[in-house]
Parts: structure tokens; sequence; C-alpha cells
């Protein structure tokens, strides 16, 4: 008897294709879906997405896997772009690779799979899943340093329940040479990096293109004026490099961070010293909350992350009027409204919501 039929996400990356190359030696009927995304800048030297494509085409004719393309960029622009941009002028940073996971790939690309009629959809995330007596839990990858499930946390269960992460238990390197052994055209192809549909260029260059500037003034802790910002959007707290500002008389020789915005008065707010107090915060509290699955327990001891590359902070964490309150154990560097935190008890994810006050 063969095997469930699998729709995965070939991206022409090292990942997906290993993930195909599992599957298929594992026994499913595997087919593959390049998603295109982004169409604005074709043409672009950032824009990556026909030789990305072409690699798709290459490793699926070498595995032996049909491979069919799809145009999502409307839903994307729609669904994640103009939040991204509405939200960065709104003064917040947010996280569009975590919104495309939930809209996109897990939203889009699960529904085309599903009324296609197959019966899972795979990707290539260093994640786990685990369905017991119905429900289906969301749980870190084992490569402790490639994890995704912070980027997954907010995707509905029905989609995770029906989804397949052929590289959850392995680690980077264990991959790399997967597909160095199998000869993939992918095996040394350089991981992406930045934000898809920016790429690899600057991000202020990037903006440029969609949000208007509004020069104002970078104050001092103390209110002195100490240089001109080009417009809000265009930094986000913890920031160091672009502020422009140096060589300053009765200051020290630290580097500048940006700590604040005022957006009401147009001013940003640089302070010197990386862990200088205006931007460390113990606590935070979210809106947009996202649980995997249902939490009994409304007040409880756990971890969360503010970014994606951050260790595992231990914190007290309240789940309130479908918002999170976190206390952190030590105080956090430059908790970010618009990021995500995500929370977690040993491997399990449990969901997450978008900073929206800190303290």
């Amino acid at each position: 008897m063969s095997k469930a039929k699998v729709l995965l996400g070939l991206s022409g990356g090292v990942d997906s294709s290993v993930a195909a190359l599992i599957l298929k030696s594992e026994g499913y009927q595997v087919d593959a879906l390049f998603m295109k995304n982004w169409e604005d800048d074709d043409g672009s030297p950032y824009c990556s997405v026909k030789e990305d494509f072409m690699d798709a085409v290459f490793v699926a004719d070498q595995i032996k896997i049909n491979l069919s393309e799809v145009n999502f960029s409307e839903e994307y622009k729609n669904k994640v772009f103009n939040y991204f941009l509405k939200e960065l002028e709104l003064g917040r940073t947010p996280n569009p690779d975590i919104l495309c996971n939930k809209e996109i790939k897990f939203d889009s690309f699960f529904n085309y799979a599903m009324e296609k009629e197959y019966d899972f959809i795979a990707t290539g995330h260093y994640v786990r899943n685990k369905t017991s007596k119905g429900s289906t839990s969301l749980l870190k990858g084992k490569d402790k340093k490639k994890d995704q499930s912070y980027f997954l946390h907010s995707v509905r269960e029905e989609a995770l329940a029906r989804s397949i992460f052929p590289l959850g238990k392995l680690k980077k390197t264990e991959v790399r040479k997967i597909a160095k052994k199998e000869g993939l055209i992918t095996s040394g192809k350089k991981d992406s990096t930045g934000i898809c549909f920016i790429g690899e260029r600057p991000f202020p260059e990037f903006l440029n293109n969609y949000l208007s500037h509004n020069p104002g003034k970078i104050l001092d802790e103390y209110g002195t004026e100490i240089g001109e910002h080009k417009g809000l959007p265009f930094y986000t707290l913890g920031q160091r490099q672009g502020l422009g500002i140096g060589g300053m008389k009765n200051s020290t020789n630290s580097a500048w961070y940006v700590a604040k915005k005022d957006l009401a008065n147009n001013i940003l707010i640089a302070v010197q010293g990386i862990n200088h107090p205006l931007l460390m915060s113990s606590k935070l509290d979210t809106r947009n909350l996202e649980l995997v699955n249902p939490i009994e327990n409304k007040k409880f001891s756990g971890k969360a992350k503010i970014r994606y590359r951050q260790e595992d902070q231990d914190c007290q964490i309240e789940i309130m009027n479908n918002k999170l309150k976190i206390k952190f154990v030590q105080p956090q560097r430059a908790v970010t409204p618009g990021q995500s935190v995500v929370i977690y008890q040993d491997e399990v994810c449990l969901g997450g919501g978008e900073i929206q006050n800190i303290s």
C-alpha cells in the first residue's frame, strides 16, 4: 500500500531539496510546488527568484518528482507586505517572515494543497510536530542553532496537524552532507538571509521605494540635539548603524544606539553604551496573541525569546484578555514593539504575540 500524497514547498534551497529527498526515500507520493511570493523586483540584482526557480527545477529532475509553480504575490502583498509598511509607519518593527508563514506557507499554500486533495504539505523548516489525543503540538527542531519554531508560532493547529517537517530531527551539517552525498545541485548553495522580499540589499535602501522621508531631530537622553534622522520608520530600537552621530563634544567614545521613538514629536532618542539603562526592559505585554494549543493554566513560569537567535529567557507568563504579560528574571536589551515574543515550556512552543508595551 502506497504512502500518503504530500505537496512539498520547494524553494530552490538545500533544506527543501533534502526534505524532498527524505520524503521520497520514505515512500511518500511527493510532488513539489515553487511559490512565487514577490514580483516587484523581477530583474533586480537583489532578486534571486529566477535562479531559485531553476535550482528547484534541477532538483525536482534529479529526484524525479513533479514540480509546479504558483504565484501567491497578490496574497503576499495584501496580507503581509501592506501590514509590514503600516506597522513601520506606526513606529513599530514587524517581522514579516512570521506573518509569511502564517498567511502564505501555512494558509495559502496549505489551502492550495488541500484543494488539490493532498494528504499533507511539507516544508524544509527545522521544527517538529507531535499529535497526541487529537491535538498537535509544535516542538523545537533538534538543531538548536537552526530551530525555527520562533517563526512558526502563529501557524494554526489544523495546518500543523497536516504538515511534515523532514528536517526537524536533523542538524544543518547533516542536511548538507546528505545533499552532497546525493549530488544535489543545491548542496553548496548559500542559505538565504534577510527578509524574503528585501533579500541581501540594505534595509533603508529598500524602504526608500515605499516610505516617504520625514526628517526630524535626534536627541540624547538629556534633550540635547545631536543629529538628524530621515524618518522614524527607518530605525529600530537598539540600532547602531546609520545614525550619523560621532565626534560629539563632551561625549565618550562609546557607540550610540536608538533607545526610543517619539512619534508625536517626530524625535529619535539615542544613548551611548550597548547596555544603557534606557535600552533595558524587564516587562512587556502583547497584542494579537496566537497560541498553538489552548492553555488551561493562565499564569506560570516558563521561557521566552524576543528575537530569533536569542537563548530562551526565564520569565513569568500570564495570559489574559487575549494578550501575554511577561516579566523576565533578567532585564532584556532592546525589546522592540512590533516584534514577536514567543513562549516555551521545555521543547514545546506554546505560541506568542506581538510586543506592544515595554517597561
